[in-house]
């Protein structure tokens, strides 16, 4: 926590935000925080950057935001990792991940969605229709995508309170599809230059590309060191730092990072964990967990397992894969950028055979006991492919839960129930 609190409410006043409703949003994040990450054992002393970060979650980056716009930078809202980021920062821009991860405002919402809509879309809506969300309100473009149809329409309504531009992702990964998504990743770099007034030249993208690649290197080494038993990292732990990532500043972050990913290190070469030798692993898959939905992995590392690693947009497809660092020219660099993006393997593309091995090879990788599938409600995509990865993984041999559940605590203690009965199977 910050030694000396400083009272931002001015700040937030003048974004347009209701102080009310912020104060009540604050508090009980702040209360989720402290009983989830600040109660546990034994934790590396790096984590201690995430929880400043986190204590000045709409405090200090907001100012930082602030301060860069008002200089005349530009800032870029997004909800997906399809979104490029070194397309933004190679204009000059900063990306920042938006609010999409806890249950605010519903009433709002359901005045014009359908209440069976998923709550990751109920949520982003709904900070924004309760004015709850610094970051939304300090950006000064939202970019959405086509990764279903949900989010597809919501992103209509959006548009008619926000300043929104939407990127289509294809759903096949065909050549064609590959032609159709590059042209989109050049209508991308059109539209930041329009934005930010700056041109994206070879030497800026080569420089973007490099910056997000060292942040993924980062959260590369987090994510090995997590395959030694005893664990040295909790995946509460983990999984916020991944979550950070999408809205942190990234030289600082990836430096904090690599200090954390070096303590890590020395924890595994001394055989010290946040779990004890032997305690039951878990790889999680499905719907990404954006900020503050830390539910699934409280339930499961309170039950004395540990969680070693999460297949999902807010885990290993984040930070896997890397942009090719070898191109020359500007299109060589978009190209590459444009490759390995569309490479990410989500549940909105069909086929989507190669998520199914992602999850078997990184529970081996990570010698996993077993694998939890979780989806959002009324998430058609996750929810249609639970079958499927539940065949993947058993035919790999090892146990698997799929889980349906959403942002509010309702439901813990029947998850506490059936998580505890998996872990006792294992």
């Amino acid at each position: 926590m910050s030694e000396q609190p400083v009272d931002y409410h001015l700040m937030w006043a003048d974004l347009g935000l209701d102080l009310a409703a912020h104060d009540a949003l604050l508090g009980a994040v702040g209360q989720l925080y402290n009983g989830t990450f600040l109660s546990q054992q034994n934790r590396p002393a790096g984590m201690g950057y995430l929880d400043f970060v986190m204590s000045e979650v709409h405090g200090l980056r907001i100012k930082e935001l602030n301060d860069f716009r008002a200089t005349g930078g530009k800032v870029v809202g997004t909800f997906c990792l399809y979104v490029p980021e070194e397309i933004i920062r190679a204009a000059g821009a900063w990306s920042v991940g938006l609010c999409a991860g806890a249950e605010f405002g519903y009433d709002k919402v359901e005045q014009i969605m359908p209440r069976n809509t998923c709550a990751l879309i109920k949520s982003f809506m709904g900070f924004k229709l309760t004015s709850v969300c610094p970051y939304i309100e300090s950006a000064d473009l939202v970019i959405g995508e086509t990764t279903c149809d949900g989010k597809k329409k919501a992103y209509e309504l959006l548009g008619e309170l926000h300043n929104v531009w939407v990127m289509e992702l294809p759903q096949m990964k065909r050549d064609v599809d590959q032609a159709a998504w590059k042209a989109e990743i050049r209508e991308l770099v059109a539209k930041m230059e329009e934005l930010t007034g700056n041109a994206i030249g070879a030497e800026s993208l080569a420089a973007a590309i490099k910056e997000v690649n060292g942040k993924r290197r980062a959260l590369q080494r987090i994510a090995a060191a997590r395959a030694a038993d005893p664990a040295p990292i909790s995946g509460k732990d983990s999984l916020l730092a991944t979550q950070v990532a999408f809205y942190d500043d990234v030289p600082r972050f990836t430096q904090s990072m690599n200090t954390l990913a070096d303590e890590l290190d020395a924890r595994v070469a001394a055989g010290e964990g946040v779990s004890a030798k032997g305690a039951k692993r878990i790889l999680i898959t499905g719907t990404p967990m954006a900020l503050p939905n830390w539910k699934l992995h409280d339930i499961v590392e309170k039950a004395g397992a540990v969680v070693v690693g999460e297949e999902m947009c807010t885990g290993s497809r984040y930070y896997e894969d890397l942009v090719a660092e070898d191109g020359t020219t500007l299109d060589e660099m978009i190209d590459a950028v444009a490759k390995r993006y569309l490479g990410i393997n989500c549940a909105c593309f069909t086929p989507n055979s190669d998520r199914l091995a992602d999850i078997v090879r990184l529970a081996k990788d990570l010698n996993a006991d077993g694998v939890i599938n979780c989806s959002l409600q009324f998430c058609g995509l996750y929810e249609m492919e639970c079958k499927t990865v539940e065949n993947a993984v058993r035919a790999a041999g090892l146990p698997a839960l799929s889980i349906t559940t959403d942002y509010s605590g309702e439901d813990a203690g029947q998850l506490s129930t059936r998580i505890e009965a998996f872990l006792e199977m294992l």
